[in-house]
């Protein structure tokens, strides 16, 4: 059976567990035990290699220990065993300086849980995931696929969606960034890590060429996430991308930490990032930042960390919504502060339709380097595709998609979709963003008082001619 069907066949099981109710739960469920597959298959070849390398999970509560027998333990047995033993035990790990890959194991349960009620069905499903062999390159590339449409199938979990950027979206963020081994790269709310997954396969295609480009490309990720099942999803994404030692993806609130108290060693080459927007952060948090930035709005805050965190010369890339390029009050004063502190030379700005199911926002692209004041900005408007009124979960947006932008990046030349506008006519509107595509020729459909004033008449003779036509059947009846 291919890797695909085995996956569809756990879903379908799980479905049958009155325990697991709707997507969200059933990813969850899924996230924690592929993780306990994949990193005891990944401990078994470690093993091979090293005969000094040891597992961080206890030999008890490893996945060949309990799980890899198909005649093991099963219905309530395997219940108590996963509530009861397993589930305390791996939240109780000790944590030791030796092995960083415990810390890794007892963060992600620490938060985890076991939705599942049946014990046989728990059995099927560990049954069938065992058919993976997640140190089979071939089986873990095509599974690594499969995760990827599990993320995707995040958009119509509820306000799960909001982990999940479309990956043409990441993939070209990345591409125009162009990070190199070495730059550290940071993600400060990384969901499940689509840009970080996709700066390791460019970096891969493009830039590593020896063993020691690899270890470079691996010790310079820093990232952060808040919610647990995403934390759980990013680490498990990182595993299934051979990154030996994810415990750079914490489990916390990068927003939780006073501004001030970053220092030159907290700063980063580059930062790409899609912060949550339209949230409210919690009471307090907004304490964190200057008097001049502090709201409750959560991307508003991540903007002001972002141009922060990022070193003299960084390059910074996010995504930010329509209302966040003319908003005003404290928009404003962080819309000066990010073009007096850097370079914003590139907005592309995304159709509305481009996030949905899980939002159906204006939402742009910004490009930034940090250590020169902006001069110019240009613009660049990508446009639904010849053939679709809009993108939606059966037609997303491609990368491919976004190629004319890429081919138009390094010539900046005007033309329909692309046009610049300069510091002083930003500051002439306040700081207001919100340009709009100078070329698009705008249908005049007169002025909306005369055409009420043309519909009331209208209606009016119509009521008229009913009136007309009324008598006149009565008439035609009697006669």
């Amino acid at each position: 059976m291919s890797v695909g069907n085995v996956v569809k066949t756990i879903q379908d099981i799980m479905r049958k567990d009155v325990g697991v109710d709707g997507d969200a739960q059933r990813i969850s469920q899924m996230a924690w035990m592929f993780f306990l597959k994949i990193i005891d298959d990944q401990d078994q070849e470690l093993e091979m290699m090293n005969r000094e390398y040891r597992s961080p999970i206890p030999k008890d509560f490893q996945w060949r220990t309990w799980a890899a027998n198909p005649e093991g333990i099963t219905g309530d047995e395997l219940v108590n065993f996963v509530n009861n033993k397993l589930f305390p035990g791996l939240k109780e790990l000790k944590i030791s300086g030796q092995n960083p890959r415990i810390k890794i194991v007892r963060s992600l349960f620490e938060d985890a849980y076991n939705y599942m009620k049946s014990g046989q069905l728990m059995r099927q499903v560990i049954n069938k995931l065992n058919e993976i062999d997640f140190n089979n390159m071939k089986e873990r590339q095509h599974f690594g696929d499969i995760y990827e449409q599990i993320l995707n199938d995040l958009q119509n979990a509820g306000n799960a969606g909001e982990y999940y950027t479309p990956r043409a979206v990441t993939s070209f963020m990345v591409d125009r960034i162009d990070p190199k081994p070495g730059e550290i790269l940071m993600d400060p709310a990384c969901g499940t890590g689509g840009f970080l997954t996709c700066s390791i396969n460019h970096m891969r295609k493009k830039y590593i060429k020896s063993v020691e480009d690899e270890k470079k490309m691996q010790a310079s990720f820093r990232a952060v996430e808040k919610k647990p099942m995403p934390h759980l999803l990013c680490v498990t994404n990182m595993l299934l991308h051979d990154i030996e030692n994810p415990s750079f993806v914490l489990h916390d609130n990068t927003l939780s930490r006073p501004l001030r108290d970053y220092g030159p060693g907290d700063c980063v080459d580059i930062i790409l990032t899609n912060p949550p927007f339209g949230g409210m952060e919690e009471d307090g948090i907004e304490q964190n930042f200057p008097q001049s930035f502090r709201t409750r709005e959560t991307a508003d805050l991540f903007l002001a960390l972002i141009i922060k965190l990022l070193k003299p010369e960084g390059r910074g890339a996010v995504v930010l919504p329509d209302g966040s390029l003319f908003g005003e009050g404290i928009k404003t004063r962080l819309k000066e502060h990010l073009l007096t502190e850097c370079n914003l030379h590139t907005i592309v700005r995304l159709p509305n339709s481009v996030f949905k199911p899980y939002a159906s926002i204006g939402t742009n692209l910004l490009f930034f380097e940090k250590g020169k004041q902006t001069k110019e900005i240009w613009y660049y408007e990508h446009q639904v595709v010849d053939g679709q009124k809009a993108y939606s979960k059966t037609k997303p947006i491609k990368f491919e998609y976004l190629k004319p932008c890429i081919d138009w990046w390094d010539k900046r030349e005007e033309s329909e979709v692309a046009w610049k506008v300069t510091i002083d006519q930003i500051k002439e509107r306040n700081y207001n963003l919100d340009f709009k595509n100078p070329h698009t020729v705008e249908i005049d459909h007169g002025d909306p008082e005369e055409i009420l004033e043309e519909l009331q008449a209208a209606e009016k003779k119509a009521c008229e001619l009913r009136g007309k036509l009324k008598k006149i059947l009565e008439e035609a009846l009697k006669s």
